[in-house]
């Protein structure tokens, strides 16, 4: 197996410290040094919060298992999915 080169260290070290694994912290750090820093995290161009349904945004919400959904308004529960 080929030695793998980190190009970037210190995002390394930190997802190492929070007890990723070696591999995924060496994956994560080349990304970073890959894309600028402020774009390395970002998934693709999902819809945002703002444009789902109530009962969209309750059935995200049941799935991660968010408690004191059904007394929220559309607001508090894209605030709650977002903090997630």
């Amino acid at each position: 197996m080929p030695k793998v080169q980190i190009k970037v260290d210190k995002p390394r070290r930190k997802l190492l410290s929070r007890g990723e694994s070696k591999a995924k912290s060496s994956r994560v750090a080349n990304v970073v040094a890959a894309v600028s820093p402020g774009k390395a995290g970002r998934k693709g161009k999902g819809r945002s919060f703002d444009s789902w349904s109530k009962a969209d945004l309750l059935k995200r919400a049941r799935e991660i298992g968010l408690k004191g959904r059904s007394a929220m308004n559309k607001t508090d529960l894209i605030k709650a999915l977002r903090r997630r």
